[in-house]
């Protein structure tokens, strides 16, 4: 077996895609005869021979996880990370963690692992697999479940919080201050917690007779430079806002670093109000006003399905909720009159 050998390499060889490849390996019967022996020469003539770990003769495992994360910087996704650690730990199972924001390189090393067996199944705590090209090589890979997220098309069984209802509660606690000027920094497009985050402050402005203003929706990418860059174009606005809603506290303390820079207090001439409730928030000044997620109990959830569906246990796809609530704390309070 040539050690530098990869699924990539097969792929590009035979002209297929990784994914064929995986299908041509893992489930044969699933790929013509054609295909199957254009991949088996590809893999054979550059030496792609994958032996997969030692795996329990009993039931075929190796007792490995690979959890998918979005960005491993990010600080949101620690408390989920170690729920899902200590779940995985007491049921005698190792963790991998794969950051999906850093990927590329990696990406045929990835699917090295899934197509060798070497993993178990997957915890997905975003909505992006870097190994398939549509919804649905999902049924190719191992058993997964997500975390934080839920995308319908994928059509797996998720453990997240109401998105839309949470934001809708940030924004309609600005609106009982008084606010009636509500900008909303968003995530990526891409990304369905932010769709439905978008949607809660939509309604929330609806509901109140607010007319929606498109210059007050800033579509961010969940880093403090995203904060920063928002304020400085809400505020060259006519009609500057008087309170913004953040799709992460990253975001809001770009924001909060970004006001003191130029001059404007927090809350005194603009409110902020973050989500996630991540450690700095409450550390920050003022501390953040935001929505708190219980980010270890859904890492837990999250993995506690995963044993369930690796023990043949039926499990439904489709969400689970857990509760969120609201933290106020200094960073808002009622506009000046």
């Amino acid at each position: 077996m040539s050690p530098g050998a990869t699924m990539k390499e097969v792929a590009e060889k035979a002209g297929v895609s990784t994914a064929t490849v995986s299908r041509a390996l893992m489930n044969p019967e699933k790929v013509s005869a054609t295909t199957r022996e254009k991949v088996e020469a590809a893999a054979k003539s550059i030496g792609y021979l994958p032996h997969p770990l030692t795996r329990s003769i009993k039931r075929n495992e190796t007792h490995t996880i690979l959890v998918i994360v979005p960005d491993i910087c990010d600080p949101f996704f620690g408390e989920m990370i170690r729920g899902i650690e200590v779940t995985a730990t007491r049921h005698g199972y190792l963790v991998l963690i794969s950051d999906c924001a850093h990927q590329n390189q990696r990406e045929s090393s990835l699917m090295d692992l899934v197509v060798t067996r070497q993993i178990d199944g997957m915890v997905l705590l975003g909505s992006h697999l870097p190994f398939i090209s549509s919804p649905n090589d999902v049924r190719l890979l191992p058993p997964m479940v997500m975390a934080n997220e839920f995308a319908p098309e994928l059509e797996l069984p998720a453990v997240h919080i109401d998105n839309l209802t949470a934001a809708f509660e940030a924004v309609n606690h600005l609106l009982k201050y008084g606010h009636r000027r509500i900008a909303c920094l968003t995530g990526p497009e891409d990304t369905p917690l932010s769709q439905y985050r978008l949607q809660g402050y939509i309604q929330a402005l609806r509901r109140s007779g607010i007319a929606i203003d498109n210059t007050y929706i800033i579509r961010g990418d969940f880093t403090f430079e995203a904060g920063k860059n928002a304020l400085k174009v809400l505020i060259a606005l006519a009609n500057p806002p008087e309170a913004i809603f953040c799709h992460n506290d990253i975001m809001a303390l770009g924001i909060i670093a970004q006001a003191k820079s130029v001059g404007l207090r927090v809350p005194q001439d603009i409110s902020v109000i973050g989500f996630d409730d991540i450690e700095l928030a409450q550390y920050c000044d003022p501390p953040l006003t935001t929505v708190i997620q219980p980010r270890f109990a859904i890492g837990a959830d999250a993995m506690t399905l995963l044993l369930e569906k690796l023990e043949g246990k039926t499990i439904s796809n489709g969400s689970r909720l857990r509760e969120f609530r609201l933290k106020v704390r200094a960073s808002t309070a009622p506009p000046r009159a």
